[in-house]
């Protein structure tokens, strides 16, 4: 079984770019077994992260401060069977 983490944060309207940057240079320790980053409308950036059910996991910190409207939203998902 898996977890699949997924962070998601809205910058400041135009840094969006700058909120995409900053979520890439993110280096997680210990690394997830598959990481994937998604943009959307409003300057929104998506990360998720899949990491081993028995094994530990590591979160995105808080983006710099300014950098966004609200604080990230954060959910954690585990598979359901068939």
């Amino acid at each position: 079984m898996a977890v699949a983490l997924m962070w998601e944060a809205r910058a400041v309207p135009g840094r969006g770019a700058e909120l995409l940057a900053w979520a890439r240079d993110q280096r997680l320790d210990p690394a997830p077994e598959r990481r994937e980053t998604f943009t959307a409308p409003q300057d929104r950036v998506l990360v998720i992260t899949w990491w081993p059910a028995d094994g530990p996991l590591a979160e995105l910190p808080e983006p710099p401060a300014g950098l966004c409207q609200r604080p990230p939203h954060r959910w954690r998902f585990t598979p359901v069977p068939g």
